[in-house]
């Protein structure tokens, strides 16, 4: 163990590294982590068990540095822990892994932070993994004072009260100065008191630059059995050097050489303690099994069953499976049929309620404790957790998300209910799948598929029944497509997925009475897609291609398939849903926009015979690409 005295000599050594590396890097923030030294110092030299050789230990306690922006004095701590042998001169140097804000290209850093707001909930998620493998491991998460102007907090307090999370420990950084300005609370710790009681937390207020105080604190939220426990510490931004120490102006800012020689004079210089970390238990072997059983589809050709029932369906096989697997709602279990997993296996699914940017932050907490989240609410209200999902795609976290209720289909709930942004939402994150069924088969067989995919996977579903178009041997590749039509001769191709699928399929049929026969292609994976294969599809029926989707115009599937085509000489049209929409039916809505059977009709017959009357898209609609792009 480290003595009381080897901890404040610690305080000191990490304050002198944070000063030397900022310097260095020519940027960073000193500051931040000057009031953190005595925090990060007891933490991981008197408080965690870890082993500092095996940063994928299960049973090691963990940590999530929520201000990342303080990652420096994160850096310096596990180096003289022995986690690490990085330089630590090289930060934010290009190819360290000592990057400006923390990502998981050190072992030890799980979770990418630095967007504030977020850690909480990570934290909340690694817990509750924790009490479901049965573990012992214990998460602390170090706060910054400004950040808890953030929404997230809240719901993020809220829930771990509500779950009891009593192997929480939160440590909020009180040092009183933001970036540009004072907190809204400054140093007023009792009016944090009256924040963190109103959640029913555990609350402890200590002087954040003593040592014995933080000790004893530590000791205390470790005997709390009911509670989550947040350490309130009053602390001073730039503590140590008197030139900073409180200071406004010096957020962000490294010292130049004359200033960090001077300011080192004023930091006492010990020798590193050779005291030993605490070590966790004995690994127990994980509560998690895999049991990899084959998921059978059953399902009548031409019944009508919605997709979102479909992901009812298979997500109470996969739970019931796969013990690592566990489902989460956003108190609409009932409407994305998450329930159907409840039911089978009450302890693998965690309602969140309406918090959606907490629920993905939570997953991604539980992903990189082993856990495979099923994420799911309507697909509209995953836009309000975008930065949340785009974290946790920086941390390279495997979660699948399920939005439901997805575009102008659900009618007369109106546009505020109506996903129409969601598939540009998840393409444009880094590593993610979209996935868009078309029907309860491919449904299953998608969602399935997802237990196996990297990264984020999005599955969108959609609230309305349709019939079931697939054999339940059918497979879905990630990144194929499916030819649904047989013809030798047809002039033009129809790219749909999802409802417009169904739609198009009955187009289909009406045009080959008229004699003109088409191909309908259900784009059921948007990203990847096959584009090579896609391409040669097009340029054997005809080069002109009519593109239908749910979907607001930008970022979707057409600008997808367009984007991919350059230069190949492709005709193109493309009906989307080109305004906000209004409250109404859905084939009231579909026709408006051109994406119902009739209008897909029309829309052929104008591409292929310049045929405009009675279209309800414009003309400009149909377009070479390289037309469409210029504009």
């Amino acid at each position: 163990m480290v003595s009381r005295s080897e901890l404040q000599d610690l305080a000191h050594i990490l304050r002198r590294d944070v000063l030397l590396m900022t310097s260095a890097a020519g940027s960073g923030h000193p500051t931040s982590c000057l009031s953190a030294a005595e925090i990060m110092s007891v933490l991981f030299f008197h408080e965690m068990r870890y082993d500092p050789k095996n940063a994928k230990n299960p049973e090691n306690d963990e940590f999530i540095l929520s201000k990342g922006h303080a990652a420096p004095i994160l850096y310096a701590a596990l180096k003289h822990a022995g986690c690490i042998k990085s330089d630590l001169l090289l930060l934010r140097k290009y190819g360290s892994p000592l990057e400006g804000h923390p990502v998981p290209s050190l072992d030890w850093v799980k979770v990418a932070t630095g967007s504030l707001g977020q850690g909480l909930s990570v934290g909340l998620g690694m817990a509750l993994a924790a009490r479901y493998a049965k573990k012992a491991y214990r998460t602390y998460v170090l706060l910054g004072d400004s950040e808890t102007a953030e929404g997230s907090i809240y719901e993020a307090l809220q829930l771990a009260a509500h779950y009891q999370v009593a192997n929480l420990c939160v440590i909020v950084d009180v040092n009183r100065l933001g970036q540009s300005n004072i907190t809204m609370l400054g140093h007023d710790l009792k009016k944090y008191q009256e924040i963190f009681r109103a959640f029913q937390w555990n609350i402890i207020i200590v002087d954040g630059h003593n040592v014995k105080q933080l000790m004893h604190a530590f000791e205390q939220a470790r005997k709390e059995t009911k509670r989550p426990t947040v350490i309130l510490a009053k602390t001073c931004k730039g503590k140590g050097v008197s030139f900073l120490e409180n200071k406004e102006g010096w957020h962000g800012k490294a010292l130049n050489q004359e200033q960090v020689q001077k300011a080192l004079q004023e930091i006492p210089n010990p020798q590193l303690p050779k005291g030993e970390i605490r070590r966790p238990p004995e690994s127990q072997k994980t509560a998690f099994i895999r049991e990899l059983l084959p998921l059978s589809v059953t399902y009548a050709k031409g019944s009508f069953v919605a997709t979102r029932e479909a992901y009812g369906n298979v997500l109470a096989k996969i739970v019931q499976r796969n013990q690592n697997s566990i489902a989460l709602d956003a108190e609409v279990k009932n409407s994305t049929d998450a329930q159907e997993a409840e039911k089978v296996r009450p302890e693998q699914f965690v309602e969140c309620f309406i918090a959606e940017q907490n629920m993905v932050s939570m997953a991604l907490g539980m992903a990189v404790k082993g856990l495979r989240p099923f994420v799911s609410t309507f697909a509209a209200f995953f836009t309000r957790a975008h930065d949340q999902l785009r974290m946790a795609a920086v941390s390279q976290a495997k979660i699948v998300c399920v939005g439901s209720h997805c575009g102008s289909s659900i009618g007369e709930d109106g546009p505020s209910q109506m996903g129409l942004e969601d598939i540009a939402l998840f393409r444009s994150l880094p590593g993610s799948t979209v996935v868009y069924p078309a029907d309860a088969v491919a449904t299953e067989k998608l969602v399935a598929a997802a237990e196996k995919n990297k990264g984020i996977t999005y599955i969108r579903t959609t609230r309305v029944k349709t019939p079931v178009i697939y054999d339940n041997k059918e497979t879905f590749p990630v990144g194929g497509f499916k030819i649904l039509t047989k013809v030798k001769k047809a002039q033009i191709v129809i790219a749909a997925a999802g409802i417009t699928v169904q739609e198009a399929l009955k187009a289909c049929v009406k045009l080959k009475e008229k004699g003109i026969p088409v191909i309908v292609v259900d784009c059921y994976s948007i990203k990847p897609f096959d584009h090579a294969r896609f391409s040669t599809l097009v340029s054997k029926y005809g080069n002109k291609v009519l593109i239908v989707e749910d979907h607001y115009k930008e970022g979707g599937l057409g600008e997808m398939i367009m984007s991919a085509c350059a230069g190949k000489g492709i005709k193109f049209m493309h009906r989307s849903i080109t305004e906000i929409p209004h409250s109404g039916s859905w084939p009231e809505l579909a026709e408006k926009f051109g994406i119902t059977e009739k209008g897909i009709i029309k829309a052929v017959r104008e591409l292929l015979y310049g045929i405009t009357r009675g279209m309800n898209n414009k003309r400009a609609d149909t377009t070479n690409l390289s037309e469409y792009i210029g504009r």
